[in-house]
């Protein structure tokens, strides 16, 4: 009896031996499995068509001032650079939201700026990662910037990439040039403070018409920042509308240049309420660039933009010539992607903001109405619509660039990247009008909504 349990003791140990050998090889086949899978994702990423753009800050990144960093730059597995950066966060209201963007710098070694040509783009210093977030398509930005550059207004030039920070992926980027005076972005003469008189005094000039944010020489809009007009917007008596001086800005800007072009928006302003408004000579056209207010105009109006000729409104005059409204800017709440004041419509006018929420402080100028009562400026407009509409505003047009946009990031996986680490289909986030469960729900979304709003601006702008 005692020889029988021996034995069977001895089979037990073997059984138990035997199990944890295989438990120990399951378990590290497992971990070199889940290890070589990362591995193969890491290698995707940094082969991928989307390039890839890790960053390492000196410290935790805030609002203001620049931190140092270094950037490495990868395209298709090749680095195509790297160097120190400084970098912060930027936007307004965006800033609420889990996923930021920065504003960048390239810095050489010594901190101070270097201009360098990045993913193509004409050597500058200044950069924005651009994080769509509330935007859930991730594309609505770079589809209003192509679209104004396919119609020769140049807009920020952009590129999808996918971002690791300090050894974070944190999803689908927006890479874009920053707007500012330079010979490949707002092509304008540079100012010089000793410009104080005669020919030289009329340009180049850069205004904005937005929220106030970082170093504004004093508190709220006030002489030394900006000029108000001498005219309240329609339907929004309480509020005014303030002129930001951006280039020169306001602490280099001098005396006589402010009071130069403050002066000519107000000839301006005043040339368009008088009753001579329409004259070519007497009234407004005398001092404006009135193409480049009917492209502003088409492409706010396409989008539907919420904050459009409100917030995030550029201006620019060169020396010698009229004044010029764009580069457009910030539409991530725009094509349906706002749930307040008519900004999910498609078959209202968003310069009509004014009138469905008077009481936002920040209004649309009269200049749009008052503008759209001149039939010569609104046969201009028709025209251009119907002329866009047969190419570079067309529904195969834009809905292929859609189409091309997602093609290019599947093809690298960067959507299913993105919402792996924000994961967010299917959560409402402010300010969303339509929220899909899945991206392609996103996509169909905006298709449609772009498709609905052509039409009905199809019919409306002829009717003028």
């Amino acid at each position: 009896m005692k020889k029988k349990s021996l034995k069977l003791d001895y089979y037990l140990v073997v059984i138990v031996l035997l199990l944890f050998s295989t438990l120990q090889w399951s378990c590290s086949d497992d971990g070199d499995f889940k290890e070589k899978e990362q591995e193969e994702q890491e290698e995707e990423v940094l082969n991928s068509k989307v390039p890839l753009i890790e960053i390492s800050s000196d410290g935790e990144i805030v609002d203001e001032p620049k931190i140092s960093g270094s950037i490495k730059i990868t395209e298709e597995g090749v680095v195509t650079y790297e160097g120190v950066i400084g970098i912060e966060f930027r936007g307004a209201s965006s800033q609420s939201f889990d996923k930021k963007s920065f504003g960048m710098e390239t810095w050489d070694n010594n901190n101070e700026d270097i201009n360098v040509s990045l993913l193509g783009m004409p050597e500058e210093e200044d950069w924005i990662l651009h994080g769509p977030y509330s935007d859930k398509s991730l594309m609505r930005n770079k589809l209003i910037y192509d679209l104004s550059n396919d119609m020769d207004r140049y807009a920020s030039r952009t590129k999808f990439v996918e971002l690791i920070l300090n050894g974070t992926h944190r999803g689908v980027y927006v890479f874009m040039e920053k707007l500012k005076r330079d010979k490949d972005r707002i092509d304008i003469n540079k100012l010089k403070d000793d410009e104080n008189e005669g020919e030289d005094l009329t340009g180049g000039y850069i205004l904005k018409i937005d929220k106030l944010a970082g170093d504004n020489l004093g508190e709220g809009y006030n002489d030394l920042n900006s000029f108000k007009s001498n005219y309240a917007p329609p339907f929004a008596a309480s509020s005014n509308i303030n002129f930001m001086y951006e280039y020169p800005d306001a602490e280099d800007i001098t005396s006589q240049q402010k009071e130069y072009i403050s002066t000519y928006v107000r000839d301006f302003e005043a040339a368009l309420v008088s009753d001579q408004f329409s004259d070519p000579d007497l009234g407004y056209q005398a001092f404006i660039d009135v193409p480049s207010f009917i492209d502003f105009f088409i492409l706010n109006e396409l989008a539907n933009n919420v904050d459009g000729y409100r917030l995030s409104t550029f201006m620019h005059k060169e020396k010698n010539e009229k004044l010029n409204m764009g580069p457009i800017w910030d539409f991530n709440l725009a094509f349906g992607n706002a749930n307040y004041c008519g900004g999910s419509d498609t078959n209202s006018w968003a310069y009509k903001f004014n009138e469905r929420c008077p009481g936002d402080y920040w209004a649309v100028p009269f200049w749009w109405y008052r503008l759209l009562e001149d039939p010569a400026f609104v046969s201009q407009l028709q025209e251009r619509w119907n002329t866009l509409r047969g190419g570079v505003m067309s529904d195969v047009n834009v809905l292929s660039k859609i189409d091309d946009y997602v093609s290019h990031l599947e093809t690298a996986d960067a959507i299913d990247n993105n919402f792996d680490v924000w994961n967010i289909l299917g959560i409402y986030i402010w300010p969303n009008n339509f929220v899909g469960n899945s991206h392609t729900a996103e996509e169909t979304y905006l298709k449609e909504w772009i498709q609905s709003r052509m039409s009905w601006l199809d019919q409306e702008i002829n009717d003028l």
